[in-house]
């Protein structure tokens, strides 16, 4: 019901393309929103390429178990999603974004997705 509230709002003012936009951000568990790996930023097209190495990762906390709580990303068993840092030039931390990745091997993910908000939303890598 939000959903369909923000689309009604959106759509006069951004424009059909954007209210599509809008659309599939909000939507649990989506596809629709998608991001080649030449088209992340530069840090994140590093953090993907040490994914398939294996690494070595910056932050102790790469390839921990993500778990998935806010539920956007498809139901998997639990430590089957891994996260990694997205460096963000000038952040004191490690920023909001993030790459995660699900799958049996590490360096042979099944899916990746990409966040810019910290976990907010999600766009899944694509080739």
């Amino acid at each position: 019901m939000m959903a369909a509230l923000v689309l009604a709002v959106a759509l006069p003012v951004a424009g059909a393309a954007q209210a599509r936009d809008l659309w599939s951000w909000g939507s649990r568990g989506s596809d629709e929103s998608t991001v080649a790996v030449a088209d992340l930023p530069l840090q994140g097209q590093q953090t993907y390429r040490l994914i398939l190495q294996g690494g070595p990762f910056p932050y102790d906390k790469d390839g921990s178990v993500f778990g998935n709580r806010e539920r956007l990303l498809p139901r998997e068993r639990r430590g089957y999603y891994r996260e990694y840092t997205v460096e963000t030039p000038r952040s004191r931390d490690r920023g909001a974004r993030r790459i995660i990745c699900g799958g049996r091997q590490p360096t042979a993910p099944e899916a990746c997705w990409y966040t810019s908000d910290h976990y907010s939303s999600f766009r899944k890598i694509v080739q």
